[in-house]
């Protein structure tokens, strides 16, 4: 994959919003998700519920790490820019798809799945723009 700084910024800035959102899941899960909505998510005492919630949370901390360790690394660079886009592009995918089968949700996870959606689109313009082989 051609290296560009645009790449770098892009695998840089997904890397850490991976990290943070990663992090705050899986540590900090009741008041990450308790901000959200109105009334915010009720987590308390819901154990199944907190461990499928961290799982996901350490799921993307790993990514947000690869992802991070695409700027520096250049063999890794293509693989980061292919989890970065699918993982951001199938969380906001899923979010639409709950929105259809489920109902509209709170302001703070449709501004979530926006800025989701932005970021994965963002990673296909790099993967079509930098690939090797035109």
């Amino acid at each position: 994959m051609k290296n560009s700084k645009a790449l770098k910024t892009y695998l840089f800035f997904s890397g850490l919003i991976a990290i943070a959102i990663g992090a705050s899941t899986l540590f900090a899960p009741v008041g990450f998700l308790g901000r959200i909505g109105p009334s915010g998510i009720d987590l308390g005492g819901q154990i199944d519920l907190l461990t499928s919630i961290r799982a996901a949370g350490a799921a993307y901390l790993a990514s947000g790490i690869v992802i991070i360790i695409g700027v520096f690394v250049a063999k890794l660079t293509f693989t980061s820019t292919v989890i970065a886009t699918l993982m951001f592009l199938s969380y906001g995918a899923a979010r639409i798809f709950s929105r259809a089968i489920d109902g509209m949700p709170a302001d703070a996870v449709t501004a979530a799945t926006i800025l989701e959606m932005t970021i994965g689109l963002a990673g296909v313009f790099f993967l079509l723009k930098y690939q090797e082989n035109k």
